[in-house]
């Protein structure tokens, strides 16, 4: 299947696939959507709903407080690298789980743009992508990277994630990745009170969160879309 490297709205780079007239990221701008979506509503929404309970648990059982993220289409490395970024910036640590049923060629890695575009060394993004899947990398003292190359289907965590980024390609070309099926695996493995944050707000999407047990809000999406989705697990104890 033909791959292109184009040029968004923002300025930064993305894969175009012809065929499906589908884009890794958004052609109104990749960098601008990954921030809006993952990181305002993602990392910045749970660590500050999360900060006191954080706290609390390193002074109660004196362990260094970390926040697990799970990404749902590792793809070109976007999100991790923005999350790395805004990490050292919190000042949380974070463990991220990047998940990629075909992952992208290192020539198409080598003509996207982030590093330059978010100011950081070129060398640096490529070592993500270099890294060796399957195991744990430290990046940094509030980063560390594992790189698994499984399909969604092939997930089965549980009660881990903090935080799940759901970034696979749109429903129009791969519905079967937006099924409760999936969801019940994205469900299970977030830990309560967990969040997932998703570009897509589909109806079809939303009854499906919603049909596995997710709370589910509209919330205003990134330029060229009118919303996006946020689910929460909540469980009631029965204590």
């Amino acid at each position: 299947m033909k791959r292109e490297i184009i040029i968004t709205a923002d300025g930064s780079a993305t894969i175009h696939i012809p065929e499906w007239n589908e884009q890794y990221h958004s052609k109104h701008g990749a960098i601008q959507e990954a921030y809006h979506v993952f990181i305002k509503h993602g990392l910045h929404y749970i660590s500050h709903l999360n900060a006191s309970n954080f706290v609390q648990k390193s002074i109660n059982e004196n362990v260094q407080n970390e926040l697990s993220i799970l990404e749902i289409g590792f793809g070109t490395g976007l999100n991790a690298l923005i999350t790395y970024i805004e990490s050292s910036k919190l000042k949380i640590p974070v463990n991220y789980v990047g998940v990629e049923g075909y992952p992208v060629s290192f020539d198409e890695v080598t003509k996207l743009n982030y590093a330059e575009a978010l100011h950081v060394e070129t060398s640096f993004f490529n070592e993500l992508h270099a890294l060796t899947w399957e195991k744990t990398h430290q990046i940094s003292n509030t980063f560390t990277l594992t790189k698994q190359e499984k399909f969604f289907d092939d997930i089965d965590y549980e009660n881990k994630f903090n935080l799940i980024y759901f970034d696979a390609f749109g429903a129009r070309v791969q519905p079967e990745l937006w099924t409760e099926s999936i969801f019940k695996k994205m469900y299970i493995a977030l830990k309560n009170e967990g969040v997932l944050v998703t570009y897509a707000a589909k109806g079809s999407v939303r009854r499906a969160m919603q049909a596995v047990g997710f709370l589910v809000e509209k919330l205003p999406g990134p330029p060229g879309k009118r919303e996006m989705l946020r689910a929460t697990k909540h469980v009631i104890s029965s204590v």
